[in-house]
């Protein structure tokens, strides 16, 4: 952290002195400005990468360092008025139209500044991150012998191996693909079981990433409302029925963004009914590293327990470790693995072998272990610190259900209130960026809500100083 922030510091003093060099003219060599400026070759090497990479500099093997030449005349505007027609094509062919609202996926993706706290984050912050192991398995990775070559279109057996094995039940490698991404492995799964225009499945309310990808491959969302039990089992009997639905997708495991668990009693109800609809399950079980220290014996995959091919399973390591390793299992059994394997491999060929033999090291380190404990330990603290500052300063935000695990806590606004959009611009207005509930249903929801993440944020105290922004937000729009 300390060095990327060196880099910056360097690229932006460069950046600011470039004036004093004509286009074209040379900047003093790397040794000056180490010297100069006392930092690092490393330093000075990927500041002028970057300034290279603004488009701001020219590297010349053997001559040096340039600044670039600027452009004279300005890129003529084109006409783009023709794809409203062309996008909008869809609806001739009766299919459902292909536009996709990413603003849920985004909220979630898009770094607030620097002044704001994020409550929106759906990844780990960068010190809960298990930085020092990343590096380190990734450099050993690197050194294995044939690192750098083509690795099976599938993944490496040895991964594929991990993962079927973290699976349990009689899931083997050889059903299991290794893929870029919980949701690489999302959209090759929905395009695989579900033709254009068809309708899925979904939990209400639902991660809105996944319906992204739903409408962006022209399916048709149908909710199924979740209770703390997770998915009620009539209801999904009743949805399978009406729609003709061949797909259902459900976390089963701390529900984005409920955080409910499908109840035992649930469990085998909702294999059953998708059976008997002939029916495949996409079960997303994309936080089951991130239980908390207080959760107990979780259950096991709905994978484990499936011997008839009825659930496609996606697991991840990415929300465990950091949003760039992006290393995911795609488990099915069945004709259907064939189809899975194939959009993957028109899709994406493979996922690069040294991220693959990256993550081999990094899960057979015992600095694996260690992360996993740190992290339970870390976020139970941190949920507490959430609900227990919620409770005293914002009690008329309803928590219907505490999770054992994940990253975020889901809220019900006061009924009748209708100022969740009110009350996420007045929450960015006082300095705490909250994600509003609206984006993660596929139909009208019954109540306004937030979600808060408390993984994003530095520690405890920017929890309780979030917690406090935001009641100076509600005090202003509820």
């Amino acid at each position: 952290m300390q060095e990327r922030s060196s880099v910056d510091e360097l690229a932006e003093r460069l950046r600011s002195e470039l004036n004093r060099y004509s286009a074209g003219g040379k900047l003093p060599s790397s040794r000056v400005l180490v010297e100069q400026y006392r930092v690092s070759p490393v330093t000075v090497s990927r500041a002028l990468a970057q300034l290279a990479a603004e488009g701001l500099v020219v590297t010349r093997p053997g001559a040096g360092v340039f600044r670039a030449v600027p452009r004279t005349t300005a890129a003529p505007v084109g006409d783009t008025s023709w794809q409203e027609v062309a996008l909008s094509a869809d609806a001739a062919t009766g299919l459902v139209p292909r536009s996709v609202d990413a603003s849920g996926v985004l909220v979630s993706l898009t770094e607030p500044p620097p002044e704001v706290i994020e409550f929106t984050g759906g990844y780990l912050h960068p010190s809960l991150q298990p930085e020092q192991a990343l590096a380190a398995a990734l450099s050993r990775a690197a050194r294995r012998p044939g690192a750098w070559g083509r690795p099976p279109m599938e993944g490496l057996t040895e991964l594929r191996s991990w993962f079927a094995r973290s699976i349990g039940g009689s899931v083997t490698a050889a059903e299991v693909l290794i893929a870029a991404g919980g949701q690489s492995a999302l959209t090759i799964a929905l395009r695989a079981l579900a033709s254009p225009g068809a309708p899925v499945l979904v939990e209400s309310p639902t991660y809105p990433g996944m319906l992204a990808i739903a409408r962006a491959a022209g399916l048709r969302p149908v909710p199924v409302p979740v209770d703390p039990d997770g998915v009620k089992p009539e209801l999904l009997a009743d949805a399978f029925r009406a729609t003709g639905a061949r797909v259902f997708v459900c976390q089963p495991l701390f529900q984005n963004p409920t955080g409910a668990v499908l109840a035992p009693e649930r469990r085998g109800e909702v294999l059953r009914i998708a059976r008997e609809a002939g029916a495949f399950v996409v079960e997303d079980d994309f936080v089951r590293r991130l239980v908390h220290a207080d959760a107990g014996e979780l259950p096991r995959p709905l994978a484990a327990e499936d011997a008839d091919g009825v659930v496609v399973h996606v697991c991840s390591l990415t929300k465990a470790t950091s949003p760039s390793f992006r290393v995911c299992a795609l488990a099915a059994r069945g004709p259907v693995l064939e189809r899975l394997r194939a959009i993957q491999v028109v899709d994406t060929f493979f996922v690069p072998r040294p991220l693959q033999e990256a993550a081999l090291e990094l899960v057979g380190s015992a600095a694996w272990p260690r992360h996993l404990r740190a992290i339970s330990t870390d976020l139970k603290t941190r949920r507490d610190a959430m609900t227990t500052a919620l409770a005293l300063h914002l009690p008329e935000l309803s928590l219907p259900h505490i999770p054992s695990g994940g990253y975020h806590l889901w809220l019900r606004l006061p009924d009748g209130s209708g100022r969740e959009a009110a009350l996420t611009a007045a929450a960015l207005r006082a300095g705490v960026a909250i994600t509003p509930g609206r984006p993660y249903f596929s139909a009208e929801p019954p109540a306004g809500h937030v979600r808060l993440s408390f993984a994003a944020v530095a520690g405890v105290g920017e929890i309780a100083e979030g917690v406090r922004r935001l009641r100076q937000a509600a005090d202003e729009v509820l």
